[in-house]
């Protein structure tokens, strides 16, 4: 079992650009943040034996950026595919397969140039048993356990405006953000209807953009340049590809076992807020700049940027908050929670981040 804050990140870094990126292809994004994690770490690569990386081949970014590894991972199970890179590629440096990974990420998602990213095909199990339906992609789909909510537990349409509300007051404090002017939950609730409940405001961006890490083990952290960010502890799971399958629409077991494996790992607790109370958690104000509980404190997925795969920013983020570079910077923080989604809550990672040797 993977040791508490054995492994370390050494290297962080997103693309060079943010948003709209159209002189860049998919590949070239990939190899973008890779060079700037690189130069983040003082590295070169000769230096790194290991890459992972999803939405594009790590045969293709192996030969891409001259690298020969002794360890691949190319698992895609969307956008927390980063956190589960993470996880193995810890796991691989503790065993002795290798000794320096780099994980990257690279979406044209708004540019749609030389994007890796296949539609679901009538013979899939989605093409099969939700899309003759008119079930697909997210509007559609994440609404479905957010209707659940909504009837089981008084989640309100003010409830969901107030977590863009609180993520714009994040994202106005950092100059990378795509959207930096203040909003009020009537400015949310009367933008354009997208699929109800979700407004326009509530819904993510789409752009185009990546990021990259470089993880180490912590003895070898110790001559690194930057300050070393160490792992306590991870988790990952999936459930179902087809929403409409979802044992609970409440409850995801994928997030079930990888969030309380990753907190059993660092031997912290999980569970903020009880069921129900999360709507009026986030509109007194806690997920917000000055808040007890910091959350997306990037602006997230809704205010700073989303290429599709919206993983790997959160572990830029939590890394930034740990070294204390963040534009938003948490004052004393200490500890990181990064969990992830990826599907329509088919997939979870968690990782939770120390800057505590």
């Amino acid at each position: 079992m993977l040791k508490r804050n054995e492994i370390a990140v050494v290297g962080a870094a997103e693309t060079t650009r943010l948003g709209v990126i159209p002189d860049m292809s998919n590949i070239q994004l990939h190899a973008d943040c890779a060079l700037n994690a690189m130069a983040d770490a003082g590295l070169k690569p000769s230096d790194i034996d290991g890459i992972a990386c999803a939405g594009e081949s790590p045969t293709n970014m192996a030969h891409y950026l001259g690298l020969t590894p002794r360890w691949v991972d190319g698992t895609g199970v969307g956008g927390c595919s980063f956190m589960i890179h993470v996880r193995h590629a810890a796991a691989a440096i503790s065993a002795g397969l290798c000794k320096t990974v780099l994980i990257t990420h690279g979406e044209s998602g708004k540019s749609q140039i030389g994007l890796n990213r296949a539609p679901a095909s009538r013979s899939s199990l989605m093409g099969q048993f939700e899309m003759p339906y008119g079930v697909y992609g997210p509007p559609s789909m994440f609404t479905i356990p957010v209707l659940r909510m909504m009837k089981e537990t008084g989640l309100t349409e003010e409830h969901l405006a107030t977590v863009a509300v609180q993520q714009r007051k994040w994202s106005s404090q950092n100059p990378r953000a795509a959207m930096q002017q203040l909003c009020t939950v009537d400015d949310v609730l009367n933008s354009r209807m997208i699929a109800w409940p979700f407004r326009l405001f509530m819904c993510c961006l789409v752009t185009d953009g990546g990021g990259a890490l470089i993880l180490t083990s912590a003895e070898r952290a110790k001559d690194m340049p930057q300050k070393p960010v160490y792992i306590a502890g991870t988790g990952e799971s999936v459930e179902t590809p087809l929403l409409s399958q979802m044992a609970d629409f409440t409850r995801s077991r994928a997030f079930r076992v990888a969030g309380p494996a990753a907190f059993e790992a660092a031997g912290k607790d999980l569970g903020f807020v009880g069921r129900g109370e999360a709507g009026p958690f986030i509109m007194e104000g806690h997920t917000a700049p000055g808040g007890k509980l910091p959350m997306n404190t990037n602006g997230g997925g809704l205010s700073y940027t989303h290429t599709g795969m919206y993983g790997m920013f959160a572990l830029q983020e939590s890394v930034r908050q740990m070294r204390g570079t963040a534009p938003a910077q948490v004052k004393g923080a200490k500890t990181s929670v990064c969990h992830g989604v990826g599907g329509m809550f088919a997939a979870s990672g968690t990782i939770i981040f120390t800057n505590e040797a």
